[in-house]
């Protein structure tokens, strides 16, 4: 008991210093820019420590519950070798976990209201959900081929390009952006435990070269599904009644910024059902088809009970701290006129909200166990901040000049195939998984509220073509930068061999 306290104290010391970027950007902004002080300070801090503290123990809850579970099923379908079985769960716990993600949710409501009714909220989730459960599958069957990654990744970049071309533009950035809301907070340590237990059995896989991999497939099929939804939608499909929908968007949005025990039950419930999917979908599949009890059962309920308090504990912290005053900071710069603020801030709030992503930091711990700490933690996850930040940065330049948002991803992914060939094998499949953690429970809300209010307060700018694209920037950059962080460490060995 004295040794876990302990380590919650590691954790929660380490929670804190995640989230101290945020609190130094916001009061800079709030100080230095919109000049005043928060009347609500009291529960902002709050928010903050309530965050820190769901953190701690989300992180806990992920060592000891989500992370062995998922090895340990990727074990026992090596040993069963039933393909099929194999990949039908990969399909259903990407499927079953991005119906219900809230990102997508929220991305999905906004674009039924702003399209005047002609995008339709359930179909455009279904899409989506069911383009992940196929990227599930799809890497879960490259593992077994022993495939290389770059192969299939660059393909779906092609496939992405030759589909823009031929897509409305009203849906371009919506697509981008879908391929960076669709890996939850729980379902990213899933599926990374799960590639890396299924290569770590097979004969001739390599863990970091193979293991990851799973969550680039699952940021990437859905632009392309989304486009061709796109297609259909805008030349078979006629309006609905935009009365109706913001009638039921009202009904399912999350009740924000109001709290009281009953809501603060409400969102407790609602994490449950984020993650009842996953739960349903492991026990179906441990007891009936693996026909195997859970190891160690004591120790992993814990766990997933410790990830279910911790995360409700984040969004409420996050809810009560952090939204308000960054979609106040971001509302207040798109009225001010002046770019290079909002660049700034683009660029600073990028950073400092990856830095504090829960997905981000348990691919981090990951990738740090695998390499047996050839790869820094803190290290690779600077450098996927630096990535969001740089492209959130130019996403917002992108959005004020008015140039088109599929010249820059199609650039962006140009850059990425040149680099894949330099970048060392093994940091590959973790810069592409890079591009899909990045953005999740902390960074959409925010970066979603500055996008669309650039688009409502630039003349000229239409919310449904131009504000959505900031997501897909934040997904896209990282890629690179975390291959580029491969190439120096690679050429830095290199020297030092030399001498």
């Amino acid at each position: 008991m004295n040794e876990s306290f302990k380590i919650f104290l590691r954790d929660l010391k380490n929670s804190f210093k995640d989230l101290a970027p945020i609190v130094i950007v916001v009061a800079l902004f709030q100080a230095l820019v919109i000049k005043n002080i928060p009347q609500d300070l009291f529960s902002i801090s709050l928010g903050l420590v309530i965050v820190a503290v769901g953190l701690a123990l989300f992180i806990r809850g992920l060592e000891i519950g989500i992370f062995p579970v998922g090895e340990n099923l990727a074990n026992d379908f090596a040993k069963k070798g039933s393909v099929f079985w194999l990949l039908l769960f990969a399909f259903l716990i990407g499927f079953s976990t991005t119906i219900a993600e809230p990102a997508l949710i929220a991305i999905a409501n906004k674009a039924a209201i702003i399209s005047d009714g002609k995008i339709d909220a359930f179909y455009l989730r279904l899409t989506v959900a069911l383009s992940v459960g196929f990227a599930i599958a799809l890497g879960t069957l490259r593992i077994l081929l022993g495939h290389p990654i770059h192969f299939y990744i660059i393909a779906g970049y092609i496939l992405v390009v030759c589909t823009t071309f031929f897509a409305p533009e009203q849906i371009i950035g919506l697509a981008y952006d879908s391929g960076g809301v669709t890996t939850s907070t729980v379902t990213v340590p899933l599926v990374a435990a799960l590639g890396i237990g299924l290569s770590s059995s097979i004969k001739g896989r390599n863990p970091m070269i193979d293991g990851f991999g799973l969550i680039a497939f699952a940021s990437l099929t859905p632009m392309i599904f989304v486009q061709i939804f796109g297609i259909v939608v805008y030349n078979f499909n006629t309006s609905t009644d935009i009365g109706v929908l913001v009638s039921e968007v009202a009904q399912n949005a999350p009740l924000l910024h109001r709290f009281s025990v009953y809501n603060l039950f409400l969102e407790l419930l609602g994490v449950i059902k984020d993650v009842l999917p996953i739960l349903l979908v492991i026990s179906f599949f441990q007891y009936l088809i693996i026909k195997k009890p859970i190891a160690h059962l004591p120790k992993v309920i814990t766990g997933i009970i410790l990830v279910i308090i911790g995360l409700d504990a984040f969004i409420v912290g996050l809810e009560l701290g952090l939204f308000p005053i960054g979609e106040s900071i971001a509302y207040e710069l798109t009225r001010m006129n002046n770019n290079w603020l909002v660049y700034a801030f683009g660029f600073l709030i990028g950073f400092a909200t990856t830095m504090a992503e829960p997905a981000l930091i348990a691919i981090a711990i990951k990738a740090s166990e695998i390499s047996e700490g050839n790869i820094n933690q803190n290290t690779l996850r600077t450098a996927v901040a630096f990535g969001v930040a740089i492209g959130i940065a130019l996403g917002c330049f992108r959005l004020i000049s008015g140039m088109a948002l599929h010249y820059f991803i199609i650039v962006g992914y140009i850059f990425v195939i040149i680099i894949t060939y330099f970048a060392p094998r093994y940091i590959i499949p973790i810069a592409y998984d890079s591009g899909g953690v990045t953005t999740s429970t902390v960074t959409v809300p925010l970066v979603a509220a500055l996008g669309l209010g650039l688009a409502e307060n630039i003349d000229g700018r239409n919310p449904l073509i131009d504000g959505f694209g900031l997501i897909a920037f934040a997904s896209l950059f990282p890629m690179i930068t975390v291959m580029g962080y491969g190439i120096i460490v690679e050429i830095i060995a290199q020297r030092r061999n030399n001498r």
